[in-house]
């Protein structure tokens, strides 16, 4: 899922590397790969002083969340035979390029079922992170799965949350103000006066699953042929739509062009702060949410530093602090007041717990069902 590539800067850590403490090779070093913009740099040096003296820690930045996904990949490929290899083993430092593994790698929740079933990560011990307990049954079942990687009450812990966000609405506030209302909840989508004039994710589990919401289904129906009317009201949406797109959305409603599009949270911030003539709304019907996990690579040894960088991050003021300067949501309590907040974030920001209760993740899905969303989505956008 494309949900990383129309970020704005954001004040946060983003250096091409962040190596803290001074070098050593009898010191222990932690490893940590992280989704770049979502981790401060506060945060790290606060850390790094909590640590002992014989440790250190690295802290690499990626731009992607798929390119964090290729890595851990890459990992578990077994390295090429000298026969294999052929030529290419007499070019100098051609060998051992191969990057180390990380202690600990910033996966997205929709990635997860991928890499437990090609077993690129392995399970947390929860039983070691003190502020495990503080976290909502959400967060638990989100990353409680069975070895196919498929949310089971009865499986391992695969990951930690530490930051989220939702799917919103953003729309131009002097359009609407000319309308005389403003959206609402999901089923504003279909109102005649925005016929050709709202932006929609190129994203079927997205787009089918604001339709099933509105219908009062699940994002995660497994069979859709059950759902009575949902083509009809996905075909009726789709006369409302300009275009669809998953990357440079946001640009179109900045200049005009459209008055209303659906957007993910990370995405919508930057844009928020920097165009007063837009505002955000979360769906009074619920709307989907994701996640930035922390993950444990297939052959990563540093439990007990793995396990105290989770902590930390879950520890009440420093999951505060992430939840601010990333213009995030924490899976923790933080006591974040709206004095804290932006006003244009206010929305997106301040938790409405009834929307929240109503809100779901976008679980994995069977092969079958998956196949039926996509050549839905693909039906309806041919008309």
């Amino acid at each position: 899922m494309d949900r990383r590539s129309f970020l704005l800067a954001t004040g946060t850590l983003a250096i091409s590397q962040l190596l803290i403490g001074c070098g050593g090779s009898n010191r222990t070093q932690l490893k940590v790969q992280l989704l770049k913009g979502s981790i401060p740099g506060q945060v790290v040096n606060e850390f790094q002083k909590n640590l002992q003296r014989q440790v250190e820690s690295k802290f690499t930045p990626v731009d992607q969340i798929q390119d964090l996904f290729k890595q851990l990949q890459s990992w578990q490929e077994k390295p090429k035979t000298s026969d294999e290899q052929g030529w290419s083993r007499f070019i100098p430092f051609q060998q051992n390029q191969k990057t180390p593994v990380a202690d600990i790698v910033t996966l997205g929740d929709y990635w997860l079922k991928a890499a437990i079933q090609q077993n690129l990560v392995e399970p947390i011990n929860q039983g070691q992170i003190k502020q495990w307990s503080a976290i909502d049954e959400k967060w638990k079942q989100l990353v409680t799965r069975n070895d196919q990687g498929n949310p089971d009450p009865q499986g391992k812990v695969w990951a930690a949350p530490y930051r989220w966000g939702n799917t919103v609405l953003i729309y131009n506030r002097q359009k609407f103000q000319e309308l005389g209302w403003k959206p609402q909840d999901w089923s504003d989508l279909w109102r005649e006066e925005l016929r050709s004039h709202i932006s929609l994710l190129n994203h079927p589990r997205e787009v089918i699953g604001l339709v099933l919401k509105k219908l009062g289904k699940s994002y995660n129906t497994e069979n859709l042929e059950q759902v009575p009317n949902l083509e009809t009201e996905l075909r009726t949406l789709n006369q409302q739509v300009k275009f669809y797109d998953s990357r440079t959305y946001l640009e179109p409603l900045i200049v005009g062009d459209t008055w209303l599009a659906l957007a993910w949270s990370e995405d919508a911030t930057p844009v928020l702060l920097r165009y007063p003539q837009l505002a955000a709304v979360i769906p009074q019907s619920g709307t989907s949410l994701w996640a930035d996990l922390w993950v444990r690579p297939k052959g990563a040894v540093k439990d007990d530093l793995l396990n105290r960088w989770i902590d930390f991050c879950l520890q009440p003021a420093i999951a505060k602090q992430i939840a601010i300067l990333t213009k995030t949501n924490s899976p923790t309590a933080t006591n974040i007041a709206a004095a804290d907040i932006q006003e244009p974030l206010l929305n997106l920001l301040v938790n409405n717990p009834a929307v929240f209760d109503k809100s779901e993740f976008l679980l994995p899905l069977s092969d079958s069902a998956t196949k039926q969303y996509e050549t839905l989505f693909t039906k309806i956008k041919q008309g």
